[in-house]
């Protein structure tokens, strides 16, 4: 007798980013079997979505991300709109080249970095701060560039914000659905001398990095203090994310269902 022969086949489900070791809850469970594509080649933003179990396949988006800054009043929009062209080019695009298969979620993040003045008295709290315009720092052009930012906010604090919109399927028109959160962390920056701050441009790791920084890498030595998600400023608010899907899972009875 072969104990090894199984009378019934196995039929694994053509699509699914839930990992064994994923938390079993409502929100996640809801993603196994399902087509779930981040929109980014973003290795940091895999990884953070890795480490909790979550494997969705990756189709960068061809969005230039070049929306003009001085459109948006508040520049809390600026990435949360980025975000959202991004997961919509990469939906859209799917589901035209094979609508039988579209995406039952598509999960695109913006991250930017935003200077702001630290207060001059101690008693004086980051909200009653002078509100002044804050500027927008994405990826430095060069290493000139990068050394500018990382003076602008040496000795001060910096606002990292990540966009996260999520696009899914939805029967009214125009087809999908649009969810969009932010995600605000301060980063406080220790007065690095100017010898760490040029070694740290010439190590190149800043260049690719929204701010000129990546704090888990070498680039966490510049910093002293975080207040809010760390997750958020490596560039994905995992605890965000999850809250997000929560929501929609118990708001909308048919999410990710059609």
């Amino acid at each position: 007798m072969n104990f090894f022969k199984s009378k019934q086949s196995i039929i694994l489900p053509k699509h699914n980013c839930v990992q064994p070791d994923a938390l079993k809850v409502a929100s996640l469970k809801k993603l196994v079997g399902k087509r779930v594509v981040l929109a980014s080649n973003s290795p940091r933003r895999k990884e953070i979505l890795k480490s909790f179990g979550l494997t969705p396949e990756i189709v960068p988006s061809t969005f230039e991300e070049d929306l003009p800054h001085h459109e948006f009043e508040d520049v809390h929009e600026y990435p949360v709109a980025t975000a959202t062209q991004k997961a919509v080019e990469v939906y859209q695009r799917l589901l035209h080249a094979d609508p039988d298969d579209a995406p039952d979620l598509v999960i695109a993040a913006d991250t930017v970095v935003l200077t702001h003045q630290l207060p001059g008295l101690s008693s004086m709290s980051y909200t009653d701060a002078p509100t002044t315009r804050q500027d927008i720092l994405e990826k430095p052009s060069s290493k000139e560039d990068n050394m500018r930012m990382l003076m602008d906010i040496n000795g001060g604090v910096c606002e990292v914000v990540t966009g996260v919109t999520l696009v899914y399927p939805v029967l009214e028109a125009p087809g999908y659905n649009i969810r969009s959160i932010d995600e605000r962390t301060l980063v406080y920056f220790a007065d690095n001398s100017r010898e760490l701050l040029e070694a740290y441009v010439e190590s190149g790791e800043g260049i690719d990095r929204a701010g000129g920084f990546a704090i888990q890498g070498l680039g966490g030595v510049l910093v002293r203090k975080v207040d809010g998600d760390y997750h958020n400023v490596v560039g994905f608010p995992a605890a965000s994310f999850v809250k997000l899907l929560e929501t929609l899972c118990e708001d909308e009875d048919d999410f990710l269902e059609l």
